[in-house]
Protein backbone atom coordinates (compact mmCIF):
# COMPACT_ATOMS: atom_id res chain seq x y z
CA UNK A 1 0.00 0.00 0.00
CA UNK A 2 1.46 3.44 -1.00
CA UNK A 3 0.98 5.99 1.78
CA UNK A 4 2.83 8.65 -0.16
CA UNK A 5 0.62 11.96 -0.66
CA UNK A 6 0.91 14.08 -3.99
CA UNK A 7 2.95 16.56 -1.63
CA UNK A 8 5.67 14.14 -1.11
CA UNK A 9 6.03 12.76 -4.42
CA UNK A 10 9.19 13.78 -6.90
CA UNK A 11 8.35 16.54 -9.79
CA UNK A 12 9.19 15.00 -13.22
CA UNK A 13 10.23 17.39 -15.80
CA UNK A 14 9.82 16.64 -19.45
CA UNK A 15 12.04 15.27 -21.60
CA UNK A 16 13.84 17.05 -23.62
CA UNK A 17 12.95 19.89 -21.14
CA UNK A 18 12.98 23.60 -22.88
CA UNK A 19 14.59 26.52 -20.86
CA UNK A 20 13.64 29.90 -21.51
CA UNK A 21 15.84 32.55 -20.29
CA UNK A 22 15.89 36.96 -19.21
CA UNK A 23 19.12 38.34 -18.65
CA UNK A 24 22.27 37.71 -20.52
CA UNK A 25 24.66 40.26 -19.27
CA UNK A 26 27.99 39.24 -17.53
CA UNK A 27 26.61 36.54 -15.80
CA UNK A 28 23.62 35.12 -17.49
CA UNK A 29 25.25 34.68 -21.06
CA UNK A 30 27.76 32.37 -19.74
CA UNK A 31 25.28 30.23 -17.23
CA UNK A 32 23.10 30.32 -20.98
CA UNK A 33 26.20 29.25 -22.72
CA UNK A 34 27.01 26.02 -20.48
CA UNK A 35 23.21 25.08 -21.07
CA UNK A 36 23.40 25.07 -24.82
CA UNK A 37 26.43 23.05 -24.76
CA UNK A 38 24.86 21.00 -22.52
CA UNK A 39 22.43 20.22 -25.11
CA UNK A 40 19.64 22.19 -23.46
CA UNK A 41 16.79 23.62 -26.10
CA UNK A 42 17.55 27.68 -25.14
CA UNK A 43 15.20 30.56 -25.58
CA UNK A 44 15.89 33.94 -24.88
CA UNK A 45 14.52 37.19 -24.56
CA UNK A 46 16.32 40.33 -24.45
CA UNK A 47 15.06 44.03 -25.01
CA UNK A 48 17.93 43.97 -27.16
CA UNK A 49 18.45 41.19 -30.08
CA UNK A 50 21.70 41.77 -30.34
CA UNK A 51 22.84 41.35 -26.75
CA UNK A 52 22.18 37.77 -27.00
CA UNK A 53 23.39 36.89 -30.91
CA UNK A 54 26.44 34.89 -29.19
CA UNK A 55 23.69 32.77 -27.75
CA UNK A 56 21.85 33.20 -30.77
CA UNK A 57 25.07 31.74 -33.06
CA UNK A 58 25.23 28.92 -31.08
CA UNK A 59 21.66 27.69 -31.21
CA UNK A 60 19.61 29.70 -29.19
CA UNK A 61 16.02 31.23 -30.20
CA UNK A 62 14.64 34.42 -29.33
CA UNK A 63 11.65 35.51 -28.39
CA UNK A 64 9.63 38.84 -29.30
CA UNK A 65 8.36 39.32 -25.64
CA UNK A 66 8.91 37.49 -21.94
CA UNK A 67 4.75 36.02 -22.55
CA UNK A 68 6.07 34.08 -25.72
CA UNK A 69 8.93 33.06 -24.02
CA UNK A 70 6.59 31.42 -21.30
CA UNK A 71 4.26 29.75 -23.41
CA UNK A 72 8.34 28.23 -24.62
CA UNK A 73 9.45 26.81 -21.76
CA UNK A 74 8.47 24.40 -18.84
CA UNK A 75 11.22 26.27 -16.86
CA UNK A 76 11.88 30.14 -16.91
CA UNK A 77 14.97 31.61 -16.03
CA UNK A 78 15.82 35.46 -14.79
CA UNK A 79 19.29 36.77 -14.34
CA UNK A 80 18.67 40.29 -13.93
CA UNK A 81 19.92 43.75 -12.05
CA UNK A 82 17.86 45.19 -9.39
CA UNK A 83 14.71 43.76 -7.47
CA UNK A 84 12.45 46.22 -9.65
CA UNK A 85 13.64 44.40 -12.75
CA UNK A 86 13.05 41.30 -11.05
CA UNK A 87 9.06 42.75 -10.00
CA UNK A 88 8.37 44.23 -13.65
CA UNK A 89 9.02 41.04 -15.22
CA UNK A 90 7.52 39.06 -12.91
CA UNK A 91 4.52 41.25 -11.55
CA UNK A 92 3.61 43.73 -14.39
CA UNK A 93 -0.11 42.84 -15.66
CA UNK A 94 1.36 40.96 -18.79
CA UNK A 95 4.30 39.51 -17.12
CA UNK A 96 5.96 36.45 -16.47
CA UNK A 97 3.61 35.16 -14.23
CA UNK A 98 0.52 36.04 -15.68
CA UNK A 99 1.01 33.49 -18.17
CA UNK A 100 1.80 31.25 -15.65
CA UNK A 101 0.36 27.67 -16.22
CA UNK A 102 0.29 24.75 -13.97
CA UNK A 103 3.68 22.72 -13.42
CA UNK A 104 5.40 25.50 -14.93
CA UNK A 105 8.88 26.41 -12.87
CA UNK A 106 10.43 30.00 -12.42
CA UNK A 107 13.98 30.41 -11.16
CA UNK A 108 15.34 34.07 -10.16
CA UNK A 109 19.07 33.86 -10.10
CA UNK A 110 19.32 37.43 -9.60
CA UNK A 111 20.40 38.72 -5.91
CA UNK A 112 17.21 40.42 -4.69
CA UNK A 113 14.75 41.03 -1.96
CA UNK A 114 13.79 37.96 0.13
CA UNK A 115 10.26 39.47 0.69
CA UNK A 116 9.82 39.63 -3.03
CA UNK A 117 10.91 36.09 -3.57
CA UNK A 118 8.61 35.11 -0.84
CA UNK A 119 5.86 37.22 -2.80
CA UNK A 120 7.02 35.50 -6.81
CA UNK A 121 6.65 32.38 -4.82
CA UNK A 122 3.04 32.71 -3.65
CA UNK A 123 1.91 34.16 -7.05
CA UNK A 124 3.09 30.68 -8.73
CA UNK A 125 1.72 28.50 -6.41
CA UNK A 126 -1.52 30.23 -7.07
CA UNK A 127 -1.43 29.25 -10.91
CA UNK A 128 -0.47 25.93 -9.24
CA UNK A 129 3.17 26.72 -10.60
CA UNK A 130 6.65 27.34 -8.54
CA UNK A 131 9.19 29.73 -8.13
CA UNK A 132 12.66 29.13 -6.61
CA UNK A 133 14.84 32.04 -5.84
CA UNK A 134 18.78 31.01 -6.02
CA UNK A 135 21.20 33.61 -6.14
CA UNK A 136 24.80 32.85 -7.29
CA UNK A 137 28.13 33.60 -5.96
CA UNK A 138 31.07 32.87 -8.20
CA UNK A 139 31.04 36.01 -10.46
CA UNK A 140 32.09 36.01 -13.69
CA UNK A 141 34.94 33.84 -12.97
CA UNK A 142 32.70 31.04 -11.66
CA UNK A 143 29.75 31.60 -14.14
CA UNK A 144 32.79 30.95 -16.95
CA UNK A 145 33.93 28.19 -15.30
CA UNK A 146 30.99 26.77 -14.50
CA UNK A 147 31.46 26.67 -10.44
CA UNK A 148 29.09 28.65 -9.24
CA UNK A 149 27.59 28.78 -5.61
CA UNK A 150 23.61 28.76 -5.88
CA UNK A 151 21.43 29.52 -2.69
CA UNK A 152 18.08 28.02 -3.24
CA UNK A 153 15.00 28.59 -1.43
CA UNK A 154 11.33 27.41 -2.25
CA UNK A 155 9.65 23.74 -2.45
CA UNK A 156 12.26 21.68 -2.04
CA UNK A 157 10.84 18.86 -4.09
CA UNK A 158 10.66 21.45 -7.22
CA UNK A 159 14.41 22.19 -6.37
CA UNK A 160 15.38 18.65 -6.82
CA UNK A 161 13.70 18.51 -10.04
CA UNK A 162 15.82 21.22 -11.51
CA UNK A 163 19.28 20.07 -9.56
CA UNK A 164 20.25 18.75 -13.43
CA UNK A 165 19.97 21.86 -14.75
CA UNK A 166 21.23 23.70 -12.06
CA UNK A 167 24.44 21.32 -11.72
CA UNK A 168 25.52 22.28 -15.63
CA UNK A 169 26.72 25.93 -14.30
CA UNK A 170 26.91 25.32 -10.62
CA UNK A 171 29.63 23.62 -8.59
CA UNK A 172 27.84 24.09 -5.40
CA UNK A 173 24.32 23.71 -5.04
CA UNK A 174 22.21 24.17 -1.70
CA UNK A 175 18.76 24.40 -0.83
CA UNK A 176 18.40 26.28 1.98
CA UNK A 177 14.98 26.36 2.95
CA UNK A 178 11.94 27.88 1.97
CA UNK A 179 11.35 30.81 -0.45
CA UNK A 180 13.14 33.84 0.98
CA UNK A 181 16.10 31.73 2.03
CA UNK A 182 18.32 31.63 -0.71
CA UNK A 183 17.80 35.28 -0.86
CA UNK A 184 18.88 35.94 3.02
CA UNK A 185 21.98 33.12 2.60
CA UNK A 186 23.53 35.46 -0.30
CA UNK A 187 22.70 38.64 1.44
CA UNK A 188 24.84 36.69 4.21
CA UNK A 189 27.70 35.85 1.05
CA UNK A 190 27.52 39.86 0.70
CA UNK A 191 28.29 40.83 4.00
CA UNK A 192 31.16 38.36 3.84
CA UNK A 193 32.40 40.05 0.92
CA UNK A 194 32.21 43.41 1.95
CA UNK A 195 34.24 42.53 5.30
CA UNK A 196 36.95 40.20 3.27
CA UNK A 197 37.12 43.29 0.48
CA UNK A 198 38.25 45.78 2.80
CA UNK A 199 40.73 43.80 4.18
CA UNK A 200 42.44 42.84 1.24
CA UNK A 201 42.77 46.20 -0.39
CA UNK A 202 44.05 47.48 3.02
CA UNK A 203 46.07 44.81 3.10
CA UNK A 204 47.70 45.48 -0.35
CA UNK A 205 47.77 49.41 0.38
CA UNK A 206 49.78 48.83 3.27
CA UNK A 207 51.94 46.12 1.71
CA UNK A 208 52.89 48.49 -1.18
CA UNK A 209 53.48 51.65 1.50
CA UNK A 210 56.25 49.59 3.37
CA UNK A 211 57.74 48.53 -0.08
CA UNK A 212 56.71 45.13 -0.57
CA UNK A 213 55.95 42.91 -3.39
CA UNK A 214 52.71 42.97 -4.41
CA UNK A 215 53.13 39.48 -6.40
CA UNK A 216 54.84 37.61 -3.53
CA UNK A 217 52.59 39.13 -0.92
CA UNK A 218 50.17 37.26 -2.36
CA UNK A 219 51.93 33.99 -2.89
CA UNK A 220 52.04 33.80 1.24
CA UNK A 221 49.45 35.16 2.50
CA UNK A 222 46.87 33.24 -0.38
CA UNK A 223 48.09 29.83 1.53
CA UNK A 224 48.02 30.84 4.63
CA UNK A 225 44.80 31.62 6.81
CA UNK A 226 43.74 34.90 5.07
CA UNK A 227 43.93 32.09 1.66
CA UNK A 228 40.23 33.16 0.03
CA UNK A 229 38.79 33.43 -3.10
CA UNK A 230 38.97 37.78 -3.34
CA UNK A 231 42.54 37.13 -2.83
CA UNK A 232 43.09 34.36 -5.68
CA UNK A 233 41.04 35.73 -8.21
CA UNK A 234 40.28 39.48 -7.64
CA UNK A 235 43.71 40.75 -6.18
CA UNK A 236 46.21 40.46 -9.15
CA UNK A 237 43.42 42.58 -11.12
CA UNK A 238 44.14 44.95 -8.56
CA UNK A 239 47.84 45.00 -8.27
CA UNK A 240 47.61 45.34 -12.26
CA UNK A 241 45.06 47.89 -11.58
CA UNK A 242 42.16 46.02 -13.79
CA UNK A 243 39.15 47.27 -12.49
CA UNK A 244 36.66 45.47 -14.77
CA UNK A 245 33.56 44.15 -13.38
CA UNK A 246 33.18 40.37 -12.66
CA UNK A 247 30.62 41.71 -10.51
CA UNK A 248 29.45 45.62 -10.77
CA UNK A 249 30.15 48.09 -7.73
CA UNK A 250 26.78 49.23 -8.06
CA UNK A 251 25.12 46.28 -7.89
CA UNK A 252 26.85 44.98 -4.82
CA UNK A 253 25.79 48.52 -3.23
CA UNK A 254 22.14 47.47 -4.15
CA UNK A 255 23.32 44.40 -1.96
CA UNK A 256 24.20 45.39 1.01
CA UNK A 257 21.37 48.04 1.04
CA UNK A 258 19.47 45.13 0.92
CA UNK A 259 20.84 43.18 3.82
CA UNK A 260 21.34 46.37 5.87
CA UNK A 261 17.46 46.57 5.23
CA UNK A 262 16.99 43.12 6.17
CA UNK A 263 19.08 43.51 9.49
CA UNK A 264 17.18 46.97 10.83
CA UNK A 265 14.25 44.44 10.47
CA UNK A 266 15.66 42.34 12.71
CA UNK A 267 17.25 44.35 15.12
CA UNK A 268 20.63 44.22 13.95
CA UNK A 269 23.76 46.36 13.90
CA UNK A 270 26.08 45.71 11.29
CA UNK A 271 28.61 48.04 11.54
CA UNK A 272 31.22 47.19 9.27
CA UNK A 273 28.56 46.52 6.30
CA UNK A 274 27.49 50.26 6.71
CA UNK A 275 31.19 51.42 6.54
CA UNK A 276 32.19 49.28 3.62
CA UNK A 277 28.62 50.49 2.11
CA UNK A 278 29.76 54.38 2.10
CA UNK A 279 33.06 53.52 0.48
CA UNK A 280 31.26 51.91 -2.01
CA UNK A 281 28.98 54.94 -2.77
CA UNK A 282 31.78 57.29 -2.89
CA UNK A 283 33.42 55.38 -5.72
CA UNK A 284 30.00 55.08 -7.44
CA UNK A 285 29.55 58.94 -6.87
CA UNK A 286 33.05 58.96 -8.85
CA UNK A 287 31.87 57.27 -11.85
CA UNK A 288 32.68 53.24 -10.91
CA UNK A 289 29.24 52.29 -10.49
CA UNK A 290 30.05 49.53 -13.88
CA UNK A 291 33.30 49.17 -12.08
CA UNK A 292 34.21 45.61 -10.21
CA UNK A 293 33.82 45.19 -6.73
CA UNK A 294 37.41 45.52 -5.90
CA UNK A 295 37.64 49.30 -7.60
CA UNK A 296 36.74 49.61 -3.36
CA UNK A 297 40.62 50.14 -3.33
CA UNK A 298 40.32 53.63 -5.26
CA UNK A 299 38.42 54.82 -2.06
CA UNK A 300 40.60 53.68 0.07
CA UNK A 301 43.65 55.29 -2.42
CA UNK A 302 41.65 58.64 -1.61
CA UNK A 303 41.82 58.44 2.38
CA UNK A 304 45.53 57.37 2.26
CA UNK A 305 46.16 59.41 0.05
CA UNK A 306 48.67 56.56 -1.71
CA UNK A 307 47.96 54.39 -4.49
CA UNK A 308 49.17 51.30 -6.24
CA UNK A 309 50.88 52.01 -9.62
CA UNK A 310 50.66 49.19 -12.26
CA UNK A 311 54.21 48.35 -11.92
CA UNK A 312 53.83 47.70 -8.45
CA UNK A 313 56.72 50.42 -7.68
CA UNK A 314 55.33 52.62 -4.25
CA UNK A 315 54.43 56.05 -4.59
CA UNK A 316 51.98 58.60 -2.67
CA UNK A 317 49.88 60.86 -4.16
CA UNK A 318 51.83 63.55 -2.02
CA UNK A 319 54.95 62.97 -3.71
Amino acid sequence: MNTSSPADDPIILPSPVRIGWIGTGVMGAPMCEHLLRAGYTLTVHTRTPSKAQILLDQGARWTESPAALVAEADVVCTMVGFPQDVRRIYLQPDGLLSQARPGQIFVDFTTSEPTLAGELARQAGSKSSSALDAPVSGGDVGARDGTLSIMVGGDSRVFEAVKPILSVFGRTLVYQGQAGCGQHAKLCNQITIAGTMIGVCEALLYAHKAGLDGETLLRSISSGAAGCWTLDHLAPRILKRDFSAGFFVEHFIKDMGMALDEAKRMGLLLTGLSLVRKLYVAIQANGHGRSGTHALLLALEDLSPTFITADSSPRSLSE
